[in-house]
């Protein structure tokens, strides 16, 4: 089910800075706010367009929607507005309402139904509890990258990048009704349960990792691609670099925001590539170091320069991400995204010290998340 060959075309066709987006939503009770499994109504009582850009996930009580190739991210998040607005409109009609976040704050993982697909029914039976606990939402974002040889390589540069984004995005500090003490559960759920997930080997070129790939086929470790669960890899169908990271995001504006800051870091790191700048292949185990940090503190984290060896703030971290992404902002015409001083965690927590409990911040959160349905501005 894998073609290699296929893969490597796909991204010799493909071209730099084209842009995909994958938002993913919890499907509530409007007056409990508990998950309810209407996916599939949700999915058969849709029309065109809305119905072309409706994806399912692992779980009945999540619909995910897609923006399609935009040309640029422009593009995309023109497409991505136009179902958005179409999706929350649908779901009011149905009487369901769409939270954004992470995980969701209170519903019971083993009350929750898998979808019905071949791709679903081996993911549920291969990983079995693992993938009943799995009830999470993220936001992925495609960019195009052209040359299969290249979208390895940018996969490498990203990874010290995605601590920092994580923290960025974190909005999830609840998990089965409970305080998890984190601000990404969805991270520590995921990516330190799944298989061949978070932070990837650095590979260094296609041909290490073609035949990692393959290496994984002949053991019958995985039949098809999307078992590779990295939160940044090379996409074999779409001829992008997808990356995965991010939780769910509260707001339009955030979720749009990080999309830039995304985009700007997969061209930047291809702009470096193509001008011989040097990167180290930093260890696994020091981005782990960063990982952690971020799930467990997300913004009010310290993260660490690597190659300085020095802790420094997470906004400050971000901030370097920003300065870095500079040149590439500029030669594709992308906005410097704008965030809110507090991310979703962060406002999450604040209203956890007022004295609310997780089922009242997690409404409050949901009624934030109405403003997807609405145009926003990236900055």
């Amino acid at each position: 089910m894998i073609d290699l060959a296929a893969a490597h075309e796909a991204f010799a066709a493909s071209v730099d800075g084209t842009v995909g987006l994958e938002e993913e939503f919890a499907v509530c009770d409007p007056r409990t706010l508990e998950l309810v499994p209407r996916f599939d109504e949700l999915r058969e009582r849709a029309d065109s367009p809305l119905a072309e850009a409706i994806s399912g996930e692992l779980i009945r009580s999540e619909i995910e929607i897609r923006s399609g190739r935009g040309e640029n991210l422009a593009d995309a998040i023109d497409r991505q507005r136009e179902v958005r607005r179409l999706l929350f409109a649908h779901a009011a009609e149905h009487d369901v309402v769409l939270g954004s976040s992470g995980t969701h704050a209170f519903s019971d993982y083993r009350d929750q139904q898998f979808i019905d697909t071949e791709h679903y029914r081996r993911v549920s039976e291969g990983l079995q509890w693992v993938a009943k606990r799995n009830n999470t939402f993220s936001l992925h974002v495609h960019v195009g990258v052209r040359d299969a040889d290249r979208a390895v390589k940018v996969c490498d540069r990203l990874r010290p990048v995605l601590p920092s984004l994580l923290a960025l995005s974190a909005s999830s500090p609840f998990y089965d009704g409970m305080d998890s003490g984190l601000h990404s559960a969805r991270t520590q759920m995921f990516t330190k349960s799944f298989p061949r997930c978070g932070v990837p080997d650095a590979f260094g070129g296609w041909d290490e990792y073609a035949a990692y790939i393959d290496f994984l086929v002949r053991t019958r470790s995985i039949v098809e691609y999307t078992q590779v669960w990295w939160s940044v890899r090379p996409h074999f169908s779409f001829g992008t670099v997808e990356v995965r990271i991010c939780d769910a995001q509260t707001t339009a504006q955030e979720s749009e925001a990080l999309a830039a800051l995304i985009v700007a870091a997969v061209l930047q790191a291809a702009r470096d590539i193509d001008e011989g700048v040097p990167a180290r292949d930093l260890p696994g185990r020091l981005i782990e170091e960063n990982m952690w940090r971020a799930i467990r503190f997300g913004m009010d984290c310290r993260l660490i320069d690597l190659e300085a060896a020095e802790e420094i703030d997470a906004r400050a971290a971000v901030e370097a991400l920003l300065a870095w992404t500079a040149p590439a902002r500029h030669d594709h015409g992308l906005p410097e995204p704008s965030f809110p001083e507090r991310n979703s965690a962060q406002r999450q927590r604040a209203l956890l010290a007022e004295g609310l409990s997780p089922r009242e911040v997690y409404a409050a959160t949901v009624r934030e998340t109405q403003s997807y349905a609405q145009e926003v501005r990236t900055a």
